[in-house]
């Protein structure tokens, strides 16, 4: 089964929700706000959907602007990068789903179809 993290509000994650259900796909919600990954789920996504790190951040959420981590960013290493997505739900992307083998950062539909189906 599917691990989607996400947030109810979200639009984007509300597209991806609808894709899986209208493909009859099984997963289990987490809201990513309350419960998000720890780093080294993290970093397992990461390398499952073949991204580097950074890509990781939501670039257009409030915390991301307000923390400054664009101008930080390049300066941080992996680690603090891991530690700072995993501190909190609002920093990451989303949504985020694995199954433990694949994962996927966003949502595109075209991708979906390929990873998922």
């Amino acid at each position: 089964m599917l691990k989607f993290y996400g947030y109810k509000k979200c639009d984007t994650c509300r597209k991806a929700e609808k894709f899986l259900q209208q493909a009859g796909i099984g997963y289990e919600f987490i809201d990513i706000t309350e419960n998000p990954p720890t780093a080294e789920e993290l970093a397992a996504i990461a390398e499952r959907a073949n991204i580097p790190l950074h890509k990781l951040f939501n670039t257009s959420g409030v915390q991301y602007r307000e923390l400054k981590i664009k101008v930080r960013l390049p300066a941080l290493s992996q680690r603090e990068i891991l530690a700072l997505l995993a501190s909190s739900g609002r920093l990451i992307k989303r949504p985020l789903i694995t199954n433990g083998k694949h994962a996927t950062v966003g949502f595109n539909a075209e991708q979906f179809a390929a990873v998922w189906r």
